[in-house]
């Protein structure tokens, strides 16, 4: 995007390489073109979902469940990487307004799959599962300004038991 603003208002024309506000080149670490991000960003999506589909057809099995459901939402989640860059990503990942619900959700993916690997408890790995979901809403909701808020304010007054 700096790039982008840079060369309007000096004038300068870069010839020859295609400039848009998605490429984020950080130290030439990530040459992907539009057309590849956008690729990628699909490809994770559809990957992502199709594991999120996959964990449904064996919902009765929890830990097969669980694995599926990881991986797809680490998938959905990792996919916006590519639009946006890895390094920026993370920047906004652990921006203070969002640290600690990324904390959270990475812990519960942690939790999640050590449930379901190394414990083999199902209804463990249910509850991890239930925690997972709670964390992603809850880490969703930190990018849209003041949904967290609102979310919170709604969930005390429907839980209030003050008459």
């Amino acid at each position: 995007m700096w790039k982008l603003g840079q060369s309007i208002f000096s004038g300068e024309e870069e010839v020859g390489r295609e400039e848009s506000f998605l490429d984020d080149d950080v130290n030439g670490l990530c040459n992907l073109s539009y057309t590849q991000r956008v690729y990628g960003f699909a490809g994770c999506s559809v990957a992502g979902l199709a594991c999120l589909f996959l964990c449904l057809i064996v919902f009765a099995k929890p830990i097969k469940f669980a694995l599926l459901f990881t991986l797809g939402n680490v998938l959905v989640v990792g996919s916006t990487a590519f639009l946006i860059g890895p390094a920026q990503q993370l920047r906004m990942m652990f921006d203070p307004v969002r640290v600690y619900a990324t904390a959270v959700y990475i812990g519960c993916v942690v939790l999640a799959l050590i449930c379901a690997l190394w414990l083999h408890s199902k209804i463990v790995t249910i509850l991890a599962i239930i925690c997972e979901v709670c964390a992603f809403i809850w880490y969703s909701l930190s990018f849209i300004p003041f949904a967290r808020r609102v979310v919170s304010d709604m969930m005390i007054r429907v839980f209030d038991t003050e008459i």
